[in-house]
Formats: C-alpha cells, structure tokens, sequence
C-alpha cells in the first residue's frame, strides 16, 4: 500500500479488515514494526476519534506522532498551482509538503469540503497537492469527498458483529441536521460496500438528496424510507447535504429520525453512526441508548482499521 485515500488502495478489503481484526485481539504485536519511523497528522480542520485513535494507533506500532493544526499552529496554505500570493495565504503546499516529506516518513492529512463549489471540492485538489508534493505516503484522514478510515472500520464492525450464513441487508439512510454536512461519509461508505460486494446494499434519502452515482453505483437507491428499513440487519445513519445542487439543504424533515418504531422494520437491525451525532435530530436518544446501537464498537474499532492501514504501509516503508 503506497497511500490510502480511497477503497481503490485496499488490495483485498477482508484482508484488510482480517488485519485490523487481529490487532484488535493482539494491540502489541507489531510493536517494533514502525521503530524509527515518525507519522505526521495534519489537520485542517477539527477532529476528535479519527486524530485520537490514528496517535494510539501509531504508537501501537511503535512510531513517533506529532499532531500539527493548519491554519491555528501554522500558516495559512496556498494550494492552487501558479497562484497569486496576495491575499490571506502565507505560504504555497509546494513549498511546505517537501519539508514534511523530510520530517516524516508517512504523513496523514485531513480536509474539509467548502460545499460552495462542486468541481474545486471533487477535485480532491488539497490531499492530492500534498500527495504530489511531500514525496512520502499518505493517508486520508478525511478529505472532501471521502473519508476511507471511517469506512474501513464500518467494514470492520460489520464483519465482527454479523453470524448469520447470508447476506447482510444495509441500509444508508440519510437524517435530518441543523446545518449543510458534507457527503464525505456518505460516500465513502457506498463506495466501501459496493466494493466489498458482500452485501445487500440500499441507500434511502429524500427527493433531492442523490449522491454522486460514481459512489453509489450497484446500490438500490429509494426515496421511501419505510421500505428502505424492511428487514435489514444494519442501519447507517448519516446526513448529507445536496449533491447535484451543492451544498444545499432542502428539507429538515424530522420524519427522517432514526426510532425505536422504524426499527420494528427491521431484522433487529444494528445501528451505525460516524459520530459526532446530534441527539433527537439525527437519532433520538431511545436509538443511542438502546441495545441496538453499536455505534461506540464501531467508533472504537477506528484504532485498529487505522492500525491495519499504517501498517501496510510501513511494510512497504522496509
């Protein structure tokens, strides 16, 4: 693995999840396989279990991590090639992604989307400009359109927790929220599953709140939620702001709620959330609270799928 910014890194995703399961049995195996070897983690915006779980992760494998904050511990990025320098940007991505190059061995970066302009946020321009840059390895964590680490661990959280000798039925239902999110997550997870291939897959949202098809191509998509829930043994909760016309919010309909009633749809379903999650908005607390949410294993399983993927690469790194 030389970087890891989509589903398109992962050779073979049950081997990878099989990575990340066994170093959730044995944290300290590999202890010695990142001695000497130093992670960077960029932020560029705000992060709480993905920065926390990829620091224990590392430290698992032995590696030194230094956490820098773009924009509050440092100068503010140019990224766009033959700009102009004369505004608010201090210092050009050209020039600062070789000196982490010669810092780190493996740097991770996460961005945010703007949600004003479609084409500048699927360009991927600001992970990829590091990519081109820096000259080592590089990890997502989180970008504008994809958020890998989160996926992988979905992955992983579904293959511990189903028994059954069939197909799992998972269903992507988008949620009510305050304000526009992006459809990182969203995305993301259509992309991992439908990889994956191992499961019966439908996606349910509003009218207007299509995904990118790119995503979501070999899912069954349909606006009736109700229909959507029957017999399914996952639900994955998340809101997303309009694709097609961006950034938007159309409708805040409260109907969309996640409950107790509309699991009764369900095969018992076990619900999934990415978290944060605003309480009573995207899911009410009877959900979070209750016996089928399994939404703090999947958020702590995000140290192993990041362990499993820091590790790939460090073999590579020998």
């Amino acid at each position: 693995m030389k970087n890891f910014i989509s589903v398109n890194d992962a050779h073979d995703i049950n081997e990878l999840a099989q990575i990340a399961l066994d170093y959730k049995s044995d944290p300290h195996v590999d202890r010695n396989l990142g001695a000497g070897k130093r992670l960077g983690l960029l932020f560029l915006n705000p992060s709480m279990r993905t920065r926390l779980s990829t620091q224990i992760a590392a430290q698992n494998l032995g590696m030194d991590c230094i956490v820098f904050n773009v924009g509050q511990d440092g100068w503010t990025l140019e990224f766009e090639e033959e700009a102009i320098m004369s505004g608010t940007s201090v210092e050009h991505v050209k020039d600062a992604a070789p000196i982490l190059g010669k810092y780190f061995d493996i740097l991770g970066v996460r961005t945010f989307p703007s949600l004003q302009n479609k084409h500048e946020d699927y360009s991927e321009l600001y992970i990829h400009q590091f990519m081109k840059y820096s000259g080592i390895p590089v990890v997502s964590l989180e970008s504008a359109t994809l958020h890998p680490l989160q996926s992988l661990t979905d992955i992983i959280t579904i293959k511990e927790t189903f028994k059954e000798k069939r197909r799992p039925k998972i269903v992507l239902t988008w949620a009510p929220h305050v304000k526009a999110l992006p459809q990182c997550v969203a995305n993301s997870f259509s992309q991992w599953v439908n990889a994956w291939g191992e499961a019966d897959f439908v996606i349910t949202h509003p009218e207007d709140y299509e995904l990118d098809p790119k995503f979501t191509r070999g899912a069954s998509v349909t606006l009736d939620q109700a229909e959507a829930l029957k017999w399914a043994d996952y639900v994955y909760i998340k809101n997303w702001s309009t694709y097609t016309d961006y950034g938007r919010v159309y409708t805040n309909d409260p109907k969309w709620m996640m409950t107790n009633e509309k699991l009764l749809l369900t095969h018992s379903a076990k619900v999934m959330h990415c978290l944060p999650v605003r309480r009573n908005v995207e899911v009410s607390d009877e959900i979070l609270d209750g016996a089928n949410s399994i939404i703090t294993r999947q958020a702590s399983n995000r140290v192993w799928a990041a362990q499993a993927v820091l590790s790939e690469i460090l073999k590579k790194l020998r």
